[in-house]
């Protein structure tokens, strides 16, 4: 009888317990892999723009809409930073006006060439953004379609 137990031992009782957790965390690690490499539906989330409502978007900068503006294109992108931005097509002879009462602690807009357009400001919270605003930074960009009206670029975001 001794000689049918000699190759018998109790690893078929422990071998199941011991392979148990190895399956477990193989399960988890594949799951991870396949969810980090899997699309993401939500675009916001993806860090793609979405689409706002130009109020939300202005707000986040601490500004609102001149009552004399068309705003279209706004969008917020998430992700380690916010960032918003707008478009505005306003009277050019107001940009100036509606820039100083709303950033009035702001640096003077100034004008230059190259991507600053035909006017620029620069807004951050230790040179004259308001308190309210929940941007880091707005920055605007202003050019001159024609003699009347002019073609606003505005974002307002968190560094």
């Amino acid at each position: 009888m001794q000689a049918a137990d000699r190759g018998h031992t109790r690893w078929g009782i422990v071998l199941p317990f011991l392979a148990l957790p190895v399956v477990v965390l193989g399960v988890l690690i594949i799951g991870l892999f396949l969810w980090a490499w899997s699309d993401d539906e939500d675009a916001t989330r993806a860090g793609a723009a979405a689409t706002v409502p130009c109020a939300e978007a202005l707000a986040f900068g601490a500004a609102e809409r001149p009552a004399n503006a068309r705003a279209h294109d706004c969008t917020v992108q998430r992700g380690i930073d916010t960032a918003y931005s707008a478009v505005l097509r306003m009277p050019r002879e107001d940009v100036r006006d509606w820039l100083r009462a709303t950033y009035p602690n702001a640096p003077k807009a100034h004008t230059g060439g190259g991507s600053c357009g035909a006017l620029c400001l620069d807004v951050t919270h230790e040179n004259g953004l308001p308190g309210t605003a929940e941007a880091h930074v707005v920055q605007v960009r202003v050019e001159y379609e024609n003699a009347e009206t002019a073609l606003v670029r505005f974002s307002a975001f968190t560094m």
